[in-house]
């Protein structure tokens, strides 16, 4: 009989392995390392549970808190926090996402010369290694005459078949209406694929999510609202050659390729709406051309 008792006792903390993750005083689960639960306390939890499964099916309500910068196994990601902002390094460029809107607030990459032609990717997913309190619920269409938006688009990162892979993660994508979305967003697409065949551009943009509860249909579906506009500055040059092109562009219906130059502004108005620096020497932020870059003959935008 005491054998059988002291191998009961012997056998509890394994039990309490299978249990909930990160329980106790590692105060919560963080985010997934592979399979494995990283806590908030910075631990690696031993519980058996595969994280990835977990976190994606939702069984865990546990509260997260800042946490220090920790590599993610899955795609070479980096994630950090810094309250409620999440700075996700994938593979060739960056996301800055806000847990309170579920939702990208900035993005930033180099877009080098175009030499690869990796295909992309026909689905869409949500990242596993994200806390899912600080990312869409769903991965589904939108709907609404809304399509899944990419902040950083695939074709700019078709040199890597990972890289153009993760632009199609959920962290990446918002509501963006059609026209828009396939208008004046994708023709600052098109001029930044044209251009980086030029010269290297550094692209950063965001979200401006406003207060318009009129086109919030996606909340009880997605967890997320529709963001009012999105901004985009494009750099390219160096020293007295620098030069900058930005817009504000609204997320309508009405924003067509043929109103693109009607969203064109000025790097410094940019930073007085958003409150970001913009890397952008000082005699060029007070520019705002008259139209848009032209898209060079003979260009190649696939």
């Amino acid at each position: 009989m005491n054998k059988i008792i002291f191998l009961i006792l012997l056998l509890l903390p394994l039990s309490s392995w299978a249990g909930a993750p990160c329980s106790g005083k590692k105060v919560g689960i963080s985010h997934c390392n592979g399979t494995q639960f990283v806590c908030n306390d910075g631990s690696t939890s031993k519980s058996t549970k595969d994280c990835s499964s977990y976190i994606g099916g939702k069984q865990t309500n546990q509260a997260t808190k800042p946490t220090t910068k920790s590599p993610v196994a899955q795609s070479n990601t980096e994630i950090s926090r810094t309250g409620n902002i999440l700075k996700l390094d994938y593979p060739g460029y960056t996301v800055w996402l806000d847990c309170s809107q579920r939702g990208a607030v900035k993005f930033q990459y180099v877009a080098q010369r175009d030499n690869g032609n990796a295909k992309r990717y026909d689905n869409f997913f949500i990242d596993p290694n994200v806390p899912v309190d600080c990312q869409q619920t769903s991965a589904k269409a939108y709907g609404h005459n809304y399509d899944r938006g990419h902040q950083v688009p695939a074709n700019h990162l078709d040199a890597s078949e990972e890289a153009i892979k993760s632009t199609n993660t959920m962290t990446n994508i918002l509501p963006q209406a059609a026209n828009m979305n396939r208008g004046a967003w994708l023709q600052t697409e098109e001029i930044i694929e044209c251009y980086r065949d030029i010269s290297e551009l550094l692209v950063i943009g965001g979200v401006l999510w406003g207060n318009n509860p009129a086109d919030d249909y996606f909340i009880e579906s997605h967890g997320v609202k529709t963001p009012d506009a999105f901004w985009k500055v494009v750099i390219r040059g160096t020293g007295q050659d620098e030069r900058a092109i930005a817009w504000i562009v609204p997320n309508s219906q009405e924003a067509t390729r043929k109103n693109l130059d009607q969203y064109l502004i000025s790097v410094d108005e940019i930073e007085r709406v958003t409150g970001e620096k913009i890397p952008v020497a000082d005699y060029a932020k007070h520019d705002k051309p008259s139209q848009s870059w032209m898209i060079p003959v003979g260009c190649n935008k696939g």
